[in-house]
This record gives C-alpha cells, structure tokens and sequence, in this order.
C-alpha cells in the first residue's frame, strides 16, 4: 500500500480489521507484528473513556507508541463523549481513520467535517439500540459505518443477530449514494458468524479472540475469516 488511506481500499474486498484489545498487551509491538505478516492492513484500536461506556482501554500513548512499529491503516473507534475534542490528538499519534458514535455529545456535521480537514477518513457508528435511521442522512457524507454486534465496552459478547437488518439496510442506502462506503462490523465474529455478516453486506469485519488467539495463529484467522 503506497499510503496509510482507507479509500485505497476497495469497498469490495473482505478486509480483517483485528482487535488489539485481545491481544497481549505485554507483547503488543511483537503481535502486531505477527498480524501485519499475516496479511491484514487495518489495526482496530478502541478507546473507552469510563463514561460514554462503562469501561477504560487504551489511550494516545498506546497509539502513539504502536505507530512507530507499524505501517497498517490505524483504525480508531472512539467510544468517547466528545470525540471532537480528541480528534487532532489521535490524528498527532498516528491515526489514520477515526470512528465515532453518533450518540455521543459531538455534533456530528461538524466532528466529521474537521475529521476530513485533519486529514483522515471518518467513520460513523451506532449502539444496538440506537435506530438505524439516524445514520440515514450522513451515509454520502462518510468513508465507513460500523454496525455495532455487541453492546460496546467489552470484549467476548455473544453476537446479535438482529443487527444484520442493520447492515443490510445500510448497503442499500450505500449502493444509491456511497458505493465506495465501508461497513464494519464490530462484536462477536468467528469463524461461524463473518458468513452472515458478509452476506448482510458488510466488508470489513473486526475481530479479536478469533483472530489474536486463533489456536493455529493469525495467519490462518487471517485466511478463515476473510475466505
């Protein structure tokens, strides 16, 4: 990849997304290694704030420290309540794409339009419960949707298949205004689950037990979940 930018890649291709919140954070730089020679070209990287949900992950240091060991796309889902504020901070340590919720406390016209100006592409998402709707009138406006499968704040949920009419809904609203339109899915994907959201529509799956502790390694997560 000759830059670090989500729009080179096709909105067609099945692309792995890994989680770092299972891998081990006490060989992070090596599993990100290993991850990048399995063949992926984003990194999932959520940060939790305590208060937009009810859990803390990782932060800038983290991003930044990761960003001097790698090449990948960095692929930022900011479970934050003001992500505005923090957007020009993720784009100084090392993101490349950043995905907020549209429920959160920034005003999302304009949390999407510096995001652009900052010069990365933007992502919007949703929790289980929000309707799907309210995405309605960004989807020309935006590089990806992620369609939550799990309540966000932690890892190992079980997944919820009702959230497929999600992404099934938002491909047809993609397919008449934003052909090139990602679709992320986020919460419980292995290798029985990444069929149907593939099927659903979607095209780029996060995945963090399935892929970081596969039993015979990433590279063969790698191949199952995107074959």
């Amino acid at each position: 990849m000759s830059s670090r930018n989500l729009k080179e890649l096709s909105s067609e291709k099945i692309i792995i997304s890994p989680s770092i919140l299972a891998a081990d954070f006490t060989e992070l730089g090596t599993e990100v290694s290993e991850a990048t020679k399995a063949g992926i070209d984003l990194l999932h990287i959520d940060v939790m704030d305590g208060h937009f949900v009810p859990n803390i992950s990782v932060g800038l240091p983290v991003v930044s420290s990761l960003r001097k060991k790698s090449d990948l796309i960095f692929d930022v889902h900011l479970m934050i309540s003001n992500p505005l504020d923090y957007a020009e901070a993720f784009r100084d340590a090392g993101a490349d794409h950043i995905t907020f919720h549209i429920e959160s406390h920034s005003p999302v016209k304009e949390t999407i339009k510096a995001i652009k100006e900052l010069g990365m592409t933007v992502g919007l998402t949703l929790k289980p419960k929000t309707p799907v709707e309210d995405l309605k009138e960004f989807i020309e406006d935006i590089d990806m949707v992620l369609v939550m499968t799990v309540e966000p704040g932690f890892g190992g949920q079980k997944f919820m298949h009702k959230m497929l009419d999600k992404v099934s809904t938002i491909r047809q609203w993609a397919n008449e205004v934003n052909p090139a339109l990602h679709i992320e899915v986020d919460g419980g994907i292995n290798k029985d689950t990444h069929k149907l959201v593939k099927e659903a529509g979607a095209n780029v799956l996060v995945a963090g037990t399935a892929f970081f502790r596969h039993p015979e390694g990433m590279k063969a997560a790698a191949k199952e979940l995107g074959s």
